[in-house]
């Protein structure tokens, strides 16, 4: 890696401010850095602006103010489907095409930059045993899999062709409490594999805790504080603090409920 690239700050928001059509704004002032193979944790609850705030890295959404870079370059300067191709996205529900069978869902970036069969069917083998998926599900279609087993073939998927950068909006929320642990398991063993930078949405602070190397908390479309799990567990900030005490009641989240 160049020198010059070593100190740029992988993702990095400038002042952003993201306003819909009708005048409302869902986020507002948000500076922000993401460093190369964190995981950067989005923490608040619902409306806060953390998927609005994912979206403007790959560009699904534009802002209306200030700028987001990637590798130094902003967002609005390039090819945005070369930026979207070179980024892994996963979201909640998945995602996978119905009428595709596992191997094509996975390979389909890969087979759209022009790789080989052979390239393609030896990638998906891989990816396959690295989300601890059995190499015989290939064939199948998504409806003949278990929730746990959809969410690890799009994480393969996001996976396929090699991006330095993943976006995860709430990638396990939607999982039985089991199979959400057993995932989270696998995505940090996946972390220390592979170094990706990570920006990773959630309402559960078990859940940030667990996975980010930082927890930036949002409300109300504005950062309220971005600490390392151990300071966000001691900080005086009231909403951080009544995430912590949710947390410790065991309650693990205050996402759907109000903050005094």
């Amino acid at each position: 890696m160049e020198p010059s690239l070593a100190n740029i700050p992988v993702i990095e928001f400038r002042d952003v401010a993201y306003t819909l059509p009708n005048g409302q704004g869902l986020i507002e002032g948000v500076n922000l850095k993401a460093q190369r193979g964190e995981t950067l944790v989005l923490l608040g609850r619902s409306g806060s602006g953390k998927t609005t705030t994912l979206k403007l890295v790959n560009r699904l959404l534009t802002p209306s103010g200030g700028e987001v870079r990637v590798n130094g370059v902003p967002t609005t300067e390039g090819d945005v489907i070369r930026l979207r191709r070179s980024i892994g996205y996963v979201i909640q529900d998945v995602g996978l095409f119905p009428h595709f069978t596992v191997e094509r869902n996975i390979g389909l970036v890969p087979r759209i930059e022009g790789w080989t069969a052979e390239r393609i069917y030896s990638r998906v083998e891989e990816l396959l045993q690295m989300v601890s998926l059995e190499t015989n599900l290939a064939s199948r279609y998504p409806h003949q899999l278990s929730g746990g087993q959809r969410q690890r073939v799009g994480v393969a998927r996001a996976l396929a062709a090699d991006p330095a950068i993943l976006l995860m909006d709430e990638p396990f929320g939607a999982l039985d409490a089991l199979t959400r642990n057993q995932l989270q398991r696998e995505f940090l063993s996946l972390q220390q594999r592979l170094n990706k930078t990570v920006v990773f949405v959630t309402h559960d602070l078990r859940e940030a805790l667990r996975l980010g190397s930082r927890i930036a908390l949002m409300e109300a479309g504005k950062l309220v504080a971005v600490l390392p799990p151990e300071d966000f567990l001691r900080s005086s900030d009231p909403l951080a603090a009544a995430y912590v005490q949710a947390f410790t009641d065991g309650t693990e989240s205050v996402a759907n409920r109000g903050v005094s």
